[in-house]
């Protein structure tokens, strides 16, 4: 049974950072290109970053290029999403899930919430 949990999210102040990190158990993640989503209140689920399955190629969504960085560690099941200069509108809570995305896979996700 395939689980991933996202963790790291918080409250930071506008201009803040943030890492969070999305850990894989079962056997999906080597093998598949990965995705971190957003879905802020009001709002449908957005695709945010992606990264390959050996990591050599990201995508970011015009809104965050330039302050996130999308990484993995195929050693450790985990892939993790660096967010810097965070801004207001990034506040949402934050999944992750395998490209393309399987329902099944939602987990809990980890709230971020940028606020002075």
């Amino acid at each position: 049974q395939v689980q991933l949990v996202e963790a790291g999210g918080g409250l930071v102040q506008p201009g803040g950072s943030l890492r969070l990190s999305c850990a894989a158990s079962g056997s999906i993640f080597r093998l598949n290109a990965m995705g971190w989503y957003r879905q802020a209140p009001g709002k449908q689920r957005e695709l945010v970053a992606t990264i390959t399955s050996s990591g050599g190629s990201t995508y970011f969504v015009d809104s965050v290029k330039g302050r996130f960085t999308i990484s993995r560690d195929n050693a450790k099941n985990t892939v993790y999403l660096q967010m810097n200069r965070l801004k207001p509108e990034d506040t949402a809570v934050y999944y992750c899930n395998k490209l393309p995305n399987y329902a099944a896979y939602w987990g809990q996700g980890t709230q971020v919430t940028v606020s002075s």
